[in-house]
């Protein structure tokens, strides 16, 4: 569906919902109520919590890598190739697009992020229990927090480099919040937005080059885990009771989201920022081993939660063979990662005691 109106400042979406009341305040899904209990003890405060007062300084190559390690990188990726867009390139620019990869990937995180908080305010209103409303309303503090620090950082350390929301994901989120079904909106924003994040943030602390970022990053991921644990546990009830039809509805949300999130990571606004032919930079994009890794990874959330669920239809695994990620399916799946952190805890009171 589309948008009422998109202008470079904001998006308008109309969406129809159902307001769900429940008037049964007892808890009954316990693994939930546990995870809500860790959430309420892992609040974080982006104003005291982060030390804002690094420099960062744009451009600059990363002081901890040698040069024979970033020989070693160039060769890997066969930056030199006659057909690389980065051919020719000095390692003065080079660094350029390594910082100008931050800029775009932090962006992102920051617009997915204000996603999330946008559609978990609506979980609170349409989801039919009184533990997952508990929960949704947790999580909206834990996204505002996260849009508040991504935003701080891209407005005090990269002024001028930000990158407005990409294309693919404003897509998502427009199917996301057009949709009134609760259980996709679950499906759309918890496994699919939040689980490919939570591996993102991963691999994006791996390659950003300043301190302050990380910090960012290892507080927020730390929250993330917990929110794809929350889709996990709320549809896993849900799943099995869905009609054929129901379940044909869900398996085509699937394969559209992954593709948008697959096309999300061609990097679009990248190249045409640097100048880059866009045919060219997707082409590299798609076809060079390490960003074909860095994908992997990136579906390496999502690929078990989907298995989990009992969502692993015929067309969704062969639409994960085709993007070489259906071997991450019987890996564990985030829930069980979570309430494994808790296992030792037997009262609510040993949950916030180990969480804290």
């Amino acid at each position: 569906m589309n948008p009422l109106a998109a202008g470079a400042d904001h998006l308008l979406v109309e969406a129809e919902s159902v307001t769900q009341f429940t008037w049964d305040y007892e808890p009954s899904n316990t693994q939930l109520t546990r995870l809500y209990e860790k959430g309420k003890v892992s609040q974080w405060n982006a104003t005291t919590d982060v030390d804002w007062s690094p420099d960062v300084r744009w451009g600059e190559p990363d002081p901890s890598m040698t040069d024979e390690e970033r020989a070693m990188i160039g060769s890997f990726l066969n930056l030199d190739a006659p057909d690389s867009p980065f051919a020719g390139m000095t390692e003065e620019q080079r660094a350029v697009v390594g910082w100008e990869l931050q800029a775009w990937m932090v962006s992102q995180f920051m617009h997915g992020e204000q996603g999330a908080l946008v559609a978990t305010a609506r979980l609170v209103e349409t989801v039919p229990d009184i533990e997952s409303k508990y929960y949704a309303a947790n999580q909206v503090n834990d996204e505002a927090r996260h849009v508040e620090a991504y935003a701080t950082y891209l407005n005090s350390k990269l002024p001028g480099h930000e990158y407005e929301i990409s294309g693919p994901l404003e897509a998502l989120l427009v199917d996301i919040m057009t949709e009134k079904r609760w259980d996709i909106t679950y499906l759309g924003m918890q496994i699919m937005v939040e689980g490919l994040a939570l591996a993102a943030f991963g691999m994006g602390n791996v390659m950003f080059n300043d301190p302050v970022i990380k910090q960012i990053t290892d507080l927020v991921m730390r929250d993330e885990a917990r929110h794809v644990a929350f889709g996990v546990l709320a549809l896993k009830e849900v799943v099995p009771e869905l009609s054929a039809a129901e379940l044909a509805d869900r398996e085509e949300f699937l394969l559209e989201a992954t593709d948008l999130m697959y096309r999300r990571f061609l990097l679009e606004q990248l190249w045409e920022r640097l100048g880059i032919d866009v045919a060219a930079g997707k082409e590299f994009a798609t076809t060079n081993p390490l960003m074909i890794m860095f994908r992997q990874v990136l579906f390496s959330k999502i690929v078990p939660n989907v298995n989990k669920l009992g969502l692993m239809t015929p067309r969704v695994r062969q639409c994960f063979e085709d993007l070489q990620v259906a071997q991450f399916a019987d890996q564990l799946d985030t829930a069980s990662e979570e309430l494994s952190s808790l296992a030792g805890a037997e009262s609510l009171a040993d949950i916030a005691r180990t969480a804290g």
